[in-house]
């Protein structure tokens, strides 16, 4: 088992939240008002001073008690939110808050085992796993995966932020040494469950529509009454 050097778990842990903490608030922005890149900008620099405050005073101090380290999937996908925003032209609609259907489903499916083992409840030593020699090998196969997905143009956005994440555990071993927590964290999974959860209720919605629809008259006819004899 490989541990990363504290020197740089410290600085990604930083970074890493600073990215979380600006994609959050651009997020917040109302989706009508228009975003100038300085204002952009001034929220990233921001973010990043504020993880920056010594001891109690970040948040990243708070987060981290709370979380540990976001993944460097999360990382990256706040970095592409915050790239995508920046480059995009006046007018454009912002990027969609839901994560794509497939990754919320994979990652929700993972998170659901790989927390359940980590508590106790499997027993299996899935999540103890990723700090073994077979976590390299599951990452070999995983970048290429994402490699060949990337090449035939799926999921660009998601396989750009994983590929990033293996290179991060690869070379550092960054954010734990484990790899499972280089790919997912509490606020991935809970991300992808939202959007999970949000994709069904539009479905119910969209399909109750259709149903309201089908029944309903035509505007402007007439009920059919029968003729009396």
């Amino acid at each position: 088992m490989t541990l990363p050097d504290l020197s740089w778990q410290f600085a990604y842990g930083r970074l890493a939240w600073a990215l979380v903490l600006a994609a959050l608030l651009v997020a917040a922005w109302p989706p009508a008002w228009r975003l100038p890149r300085r204002a952009l900008a001034g929220i990233a620099l921001g973010a990043g001073a504020l993880v920056l405050l010594p001891g109690e005073a970040s948040p990243a101090w708070h987060l981290g008690l709370a979380f540990q380290y976001p993944s460097g999937v999360l990382a990256g996908l706040c970095l592409a939110r915050l790239l995508a925003r920046a480059t995009g032209h006046p007018g454009e609609p912002p990027p969609r808050a839901l994560m794509p259907l497939p990754l919320a489903a994979v990652l929700a499916a993972t998170g659901a085992v790989l927390y359940l083992d980590a508590f106790g409840l499997l027993s299996r030593g899935y999540y103890y796993a990723g700090f073994g020699q077979g976590a390299a090998l599951c990452a070999v196969l995983l970048a290429g995966a994402c490699a060949l997905a990337i090449h035939r143009g799926m999921g660009r956005l998601p396989g750009c932020a994983i590929l990033g994440a293996i290179a991060l555990f690869s070379l550092a071993r960054l954010p734990t040494g484990n790899l499972w927590d280089a790919l997912l964290d509490p606020l991935l999974w809970g991300w992808a469950l939202v959007s999970l959860g949000a994709t069904a209720v539009r479905a119910l919605l969209r399909r109750a529509g259709r149903a309201a629809a089908a029944g309903a008259p035509l505007a402007g006819a007439e009920p059919y009454l029968p003729m009396k004899e």
